[in-house]
């Protein structure tokens, strides 16, 4: 089977439609699919649903995709670096389903397990309990959620070999994990494929059956907050 994919946007080929709900990988800028989600924003597909555990920046990330209003939801954590965001979102414009982060992480894990739902204390007692089925174990209260299922994943990897199997560096191994297991179809961009068995087996971080689709590219290394003090002299 093959999957390696020479572009993004061949990577995409009959993948995409509107409507679509995509689980996307990476946190803040870091291991974000960044030519995956430009490819998208080309292709024109609307009406998504894309559960993130944020939404980039204004023009970089997933931000893209709001610039360009394809988004229609946003199943999320943390929104706060994005002024299009805030705009679209207090405006009407953009449905917002916040999601704790450890929630959220379990909510792709549970999908790519095939669950399709758990209980959790997180979020008792607050606006995340609003409509969710409430169940008492031992005394405690705890909140069903569901599990995400994809129709798409879309993932950002350090490299990779043709069968798919992944390896993330560093803080990029995050989210990207249970984004990539919870969807139908998972695509990762990678920036080195290695030949096949050049991988440690007990370095791999994601095995390739998880995967469909790899394509390999060049990616930019942004700082997403620049904290720097003045220099302090004699």
């Amino acid at each position: 089977m093959k999957k390696v994919y020479g572009s993004a946007a061949e990577a995409l080929e009959g993948v995409l439609f509107d409507g679509m709900l995509i689980a996307a990988g990476g946190f803040g800028l870091c291991g974000i699919p960044e030519l995956l989600i430009a490819a998208i924003r080309d292709a024109g597909t609307k009406n998504l649903t894309v559960a993130s555990n944020n939404a980039g920046v204004d023009d970089f990330g997933l931000g893209l995709l709001l610039q360009t209003k394809q988004i229609k939801k946003m199943m999320s954590s943390y929104v706060g670096e994005n002024a299009e965001f805030m705009r679209q979102y207090l405006s009407g414009e953009l449905e917002l389903e916040f999601n704790p982060q450890g929630t959220l992480a379990e909510r792709m894990r549970a999908g790519g397990c095939g669950i399709p739902g758990f209980y959790t204390k997180t979020g008792v007692g607050t606006v995340i309990a609003e409509g969710k089925e409430v169940k008492n174990f031992d005394g405690q209260d705890y909140i069903l959620e569901k599990g995400i299922f994809a129709d798409l994943s879309i993932v950002k990897a350090w490299k990779a070999d043709d069968t798919g199997n992944l390896v993330f560096r560093k803080t990029a191994r995050n989210f990207n994990p249970p984004a990539a297991m919870c969807g139908k179809i998972c695509i990762a961009e990678v920036e080195e494929i290695v030949p096949r068995g050049s991988i440690d087996p007990d370095h791999i971080h994601l095995p390739g059956i998880y995967v469909h689709r790899i394509v390999q590219g060049e990616h930019e290394k942004r700082i997403e907050q620049r904290t720097t003090r003045k220099r302090e002299t004699a």
